[in-house]
């Protein structure tokens, strides 16, 4: 590494030992310009750079690709042959192997095969529900990526409220330090009443710190999510006081019924295990090919001999497989395949169940997280309203530090859970999206 790559790392290292920002990657917009970030803005950016999700697209992708060639198999093949054998002469019409046709034989020929049989159609079913299983999963890909965001995202504005309020916490502690020098130098309190100030107000500059630092780990948490670079000069649009309806129960009951992943992916899983029963099933059954040619296959490559013998022409063998001994294979097969059909319907079982308590959970918690919401507005504001009126009870006499500093701590732990309490909500709803769809 040259001296100058050095020099740029120490700096960028002393720069965040320092609460700095080292300078961002280049990102689009004006230079110098920070990216201003909806949620919406934040989930497109995350489906297009998180591996979790891009697998999950991937897999559908191969599983709509399997489904097509699966389709194919079904459709007559179209091949066009061309070969040439020789065999050495010995004097007779077919050369020194019997089984050959002559010295020199070409074969110039366009073939059509078809397969006609239960197992090419069942493995076309299987596909389609493997391609609908692999569907079910991007889509709960995108609605778990959905909370992570949702999650990160009003975790970062929770975070810098949170920094807010510390930092209004640590200049109402300074402020209180300075006032009760003052007091004291007038006589009008004890040296006591100047310590516990001081106390306050380093515990509030450390309170604050502690902010400032939870405030960049969740920024690095989301930008990790939503850039391809390690990029952090972004701003996000604030609506947690933004705060929908919440839908009544029934109403998110009837759409989890219909758009819920989990009960999707459940069901094309025992869809496909009961495909996979009937391919083995099949195997019991004969299969038909039949085939086509349209060519020559003669000693000389050409439309006719030099007689006139007609060389082009067609030709066509048609072949019924019928299975009648495998050592017991086949058996194996369709007891390995309901096997997995049994448990598959386990699974399903078991999904129904889950999806019915996850729903009447979640709801829950979004109840409780909306209904409190009003209590932690109303705690917020006394709160402020107690530290106005405590201070000026210091003032004149009437309270002790104590009480000052009693209020401070309330008014800071009041916007902490307020804002807290937004963000819990939001979550609540993006974790009961994920089993109803967007409402």
């Amino acid at each position: 590494m040259s001296k100058l790559s050095c020099m740029v790392v120490a700096l960028t290292a002393i720069s965040v030992a320092q609460g700095q920002r080292p300078a961002p990657a280049p990102a689009a917009g004006s230079p110098g310009t920070p990216v201003v970030l909806t949620l919406a803005d934040a989930l497109e950016r995350a489906k297009a750079n998180s591996p979790q999700f891009q697998a999950a697209v991937t897999e559908l992708g191969l599983a709509r690709e399997d489904r097509y060639q699966a389709r194919a198999a079904l459709l007559p093949g179209v091949n066009y042959n061309n070969s040439f054998i020789y065999t050495q002469g010995n004097g007779t019409a077919s050369g020194r192997y019997i089984g050959n046709n002559g010295v020199h034989e070409y074969i110039s020929q366009g073939a059509a095969q078809e397969v006609i049989g239960a197992e090419k159609v069942l493995e076309y079913q299987r596909a389609a529900a493997t391609h609908a299983l692999s569907k079910a999963r991007a889509e709960i890909a995108a609605r778990g990526l959905v909370v992570t965001v949702v999650q990160s995202y009003y975790g970062l504005l929770a975070a810098q409220t949170r920094t807010t309020n510390a930092e209004r916490a640590h200049d109402e502690g300074d402020h209180f330090l300075e006032l009760s020098r003052k007091l004291e130098e007038g006589g009008e309190v004890a040296h006591s009443d100047t310590i516990k100030a001081q106390i306050q107000a380093n515990d509030l500059k450390r309170a604050w710190d502690e902010a400032r630092l939870a405030e960049q780990n969740a920024r690095l948490a989301l930008a990790v999510l939503l850039f391809p670079t390690f990029f952090q000069d972004f701003r996000l649009v604030n609506d947690l006081g933004n705060l929908p309806a919440l839908p009544p129960l029934n109403e998110l009951a009837e759409m989890a019924a219909k758009n819920n992943p989990e009960l999707q992916a459940a069901f094309a899983t025992l869809w496909v295990t009961n495909k996979q029963v009937s391919i083995a099933k099949a195997g019991y059954l004969p299969a038909l090919s039949v085939e086509m040619f349209y060519g020559i296959d003669a000693n000389q490559f050409a439309k006719r001999a030099p007689d006139g013998t007609q060389y082009l022409g067609y030709a066509g063998t048609v072949t019924l497989n019928i299975p009648v001994w495998n050592w017991g294979a086949t058996q194996s097969r369709v007891r390995q395949a309901e096997l997995q059909r049994h448990q598959a319907q386990v699974e399903f079982s078991a999904a129904q169940r889950q999806a019915a308590a996850d729903l009447q959970s979640f709801y829950s918690e979004a109840q409780v997280a909306y209904e409190q919401l009003q209590l932690l507005k109303q705690t917020a504001e006394m709160a402020e309203q107690s530290l106005r009126l405590t201070t000026l009870r210091y003032q004149a006499g009437e309270a002790s530090a104590l009480e000052v500093v009693d209020a401070q701590n309330t008014l800071t732990s009041a916007g902490n859970n307020l804002h807290d309490g937004e963000a819990r909500y939001h979550l609540a709803l993006a974790n009961l999206q994920t089993l109803t769809g967007e409402f």
